[in-house]
């Protein structure tokens, strides 16, 4: 066997990139085993991985042919184990896709859901605490030390730049 077997996080979780699923390779060239990167799309969920081909090839073998990601590993596995009788990784799989077809959000209607729970969560914060001058970004002095604007007091949700501050580049 010639295929190169990678133990660590990248056997366990690829890196997820945020980018559309139609690139279908890296083109950076400079990784130091020799061996490129390619973009797979998961059959059942849809999330792109960045990985190895030899990963890509050895998660096809063991799903015949289909590209799952770990997530959805996991969920066939379970899927497996929970069945009333044996049945088959093929079988397991395609229950899995199945269920997650069914229950697979609209985007639209799942940004709508969270913006109405942030005007929510706005809303029922106190009208004092939404405009008191001693809030961080106020500017206002006072309450600003150890323990905020007074006691049990909860302070609104505050605004960043980015949802990944962590990964910015």
């Amino acid at each position: 066997m010639s295929a190169k077997v990678h133990v660590g996080a990248e056997d366990d979780i690829a890196a997820v990139k945020l980018q559309p699923p139609e690139l279908p390779k890296a083109a950076d060239g400079d990784d130091d085993e020799g061996e490129g990167e390619e973009f797979a799309k998961c059959d059942c969920c849809g999330l792109t991985e960045e990985c190895t081909p030899a990963y890509v090839a050895r998660i096809r073998g063991r799903y015949d042919g289909r590209w799952i990601c770990g997530l959805c590993s996991e969920a066939v596995e379970e899927v497996i184990l929970r069945s009333d009788g044996p049945i088959t990784t093929a079988e397991a799989l395609d229950r899995h896709m199945s269920f997650s077809r069914s229950f697979r959000p609209n985007p639209k209607e799942h940004l709508i859901s969270a913006m109405r729970q942030l005007l929510r969560r706005s809303l029922d914060s106190p009208r004092a605490m939404r405009s008191t001058p001693s809030s961080p970004r106020g500017g206002g002095g006072g309450g600003d030390e150890a323990g905020g604007g007074g006691e049990g007091v909860r302070r609104p949700l505050g605004r960043s730049g980015s949802c990944f501050s962590s990964i910015g580049g």
